[in-house]
């Protein structure tokens, strides 16, 4: 071949050289962009999983707490309703004079006895299934479980202390079942710094719904 017709091809060669060059470069940035959108994809998964995982963790906890207010309330409305049965038990006690009591026959004292033990069989098997009793005299004003029905004027203990149970409230597990309804004391001394305090005020009827 003469230097001629190489040097006629020359040119050629270049332009193919060249234009391999520019192919090998852009499959390299397609290489690349394609390892960049797996990363991304790979990091949206990765965001995706957990928010999936998290999801579902919440889901068992709600569940938990759910199956544990299912068992821990479940008796709620029936032992509200055995605290009127309680209230009649103890109203009929109490309208027994005391003269009647120590002066009846040995039949009548049966028949109080039995009262008695019947209305304390009574508590004592709410008692078992979580209601408790409330009976705060002495203590601070809670709105939450007590209902404030009168102010008693009292210097000697510090305002807004319960110092009258008219009626004993009760609870279930950490709501109120029935407020206990109060007086409490007006007009004593200050509370001690620190404390916020207590208006009296009706009670909390959510709470009670809730239960």
């Amino acid at each position: 071949m003469s230097d001629q017709a190489k040097d006629e091809r020359a040119p050629e060669d270049i332009e193919t050289a060249e234009t391999a060059t520019e192919r090998t470069e852009g499959s390299l940035d397609g290489d690349y962009e394609a390892l960049v959108r797996l990363l991304k994809e790979n990091e949206e998964l990765k965001d995706r999983a957990l928010r999936v995982a998290a999801e579902m963790e919440n889901l068992r906890r709600r569940t938990a707490r759910d199956v544990h207010d299912a068992r821990a309330y479940a008796v709620a409305n029936f032992a509200r309703d055995m605290l009127s049965v309680s209230d009649n038990l103890r109203r009929a006690l109490d309208a027994i004079p005391a003269e009647t009591k120590a002066s009846g026959d040995a039949g009548f004292k049966a028949l109080i006895e039995g009262v008695e033990i019947t209305e304390r069989a009574m508590l004592s098997a709410l008692e078992r299934h979580g209601v408790k009793k409330l009976e705060p005299e002495g203590e601070k004003f809670d709105p939450n479980f007590h209902q404030a029905m009168f102010e008693v004027p009292n210097p000697d203990v510090p305002a807004n202390t319960v110092v009258q149970v008219v009626q004993p409230g009760y609870s279930i597990g950490e709501r109120v079942l029935r407020p206990a309804m109060v007086g409490v004391a007006k007009g004593g001394p200050k509370q001690a710094a620190g404390e916020a305090p207590v208006e009296p005020g009706p009670v909390n009827e959510q709470a009670e719904k809730d239960a």
